[in-house]
C-alpha cells in the first residue's frame, strides 16, 4: 500500500510541474504575440510616417519617389516578405537622408522639424521593438528545445516561433538627434 502512495505522490508531482511548464510555456507565448504586436506598430508607424513625409513636398522628387515606394511596400507587404520589404525601407531612409544636408531641407520646410521628429522616433523604436520581439522568441525557443515539452507535447499546436531579421540601422544623419 505504501508503494502505490508513493507512486501516486510522485505521478502528483510530475503532473504539477508538466502543468507549471505548461502555463509557462503558454505565458512565454502571450509575451512573444505581444512583442510581435509591438513590432508591428512600430514598423507600420516609422512606414506611415515616412510615406508622410516622402508625400509632404518637402523633399526632391527622386527622395520622394524612393522613400514612398518603400514605405507603400513595406505597409503592403505579405507576411514573408516583410522583413525585406522593412530592410528596404530602412536602406531607402540611409539613402534618402544620407547626409545631414537633406535632414536641414526637411527641418527648415513648414512642419518639417515636427514630421524629422517623428520619423526620428519611429526608427529609433524600430529596433527596440524587435529586440524585444527576437529575445521572446529566443527564451520560447529555448524551453520549447527541452525534452519535457516535446514529448509530452506542452507546447500544443502554437506554431514555431520565429525570429523577426531585418536591416533596421538608422541613417547615419539621425544618429545625432537619437542619442
Amino acid at each position: 500500500m505504501t508503494t502505490l502512495i508513493w507512486i501516486a505522490v510522485v505521478l502528483v508531482l510530475v503532473a504539477v510541474y508538466l502543468s507549471w511548464t505548461a502555463g509557462r510555456l503558454d505565458r512565454l507565448h502571450s509575451r512573444l504575440d505581444a512583442a510581435r504586436a509591438a513590432l508591428d506598430a512600430q514598423l507600420l508607424r516609422r512606414a506611415s510616417v515616412a510615406q508622410e513625409l516622402a508625400t509632404a513636398g518637402v523633399l526632391d522628387p527622386a527622395s520622394s519617389i524612393v522613400l514612398y515606394q518603400a514605405a507603400h511596400a513595406a505597409r503592403q507587404a505579405e507576411e514573408e516578405q516583410r522583413e525585406v520589404a522593412e530592410s528596404e525601407l530602412s536602406q531607402a531612409l540611409r539613402a534618402v537622408f544620407a547626409e545631414d544636408a537633406q535632414v536641414d531641407v526637411v527641418r527648415e520646410a513648414p512642419g518639417g522639424e515636427a514630421a524629422l521628429g517623428e520619423l526620428t522616433e519611429a526608427v529609433r523604436r524600430v529596433p527596440m521593438a524587435r529586440r524585444f520581439h527576437n529575445d521572446a522568441v529566443r527564451a520560447a525557443r529555448a524551453l520549447r528545445r527541452h525534452r519535457k515539452v516535446r514529448w509530452f507535447r506542452l507546447a500544443g499546436h502554437a506554431p514555431f516561433p520565429m525570429a523577426f531579421e531585418m536591416d533596421d540601422e538608422p541613417p547615419a544623419a539621425f544618429a545625432a538627434r537619437m542619442g
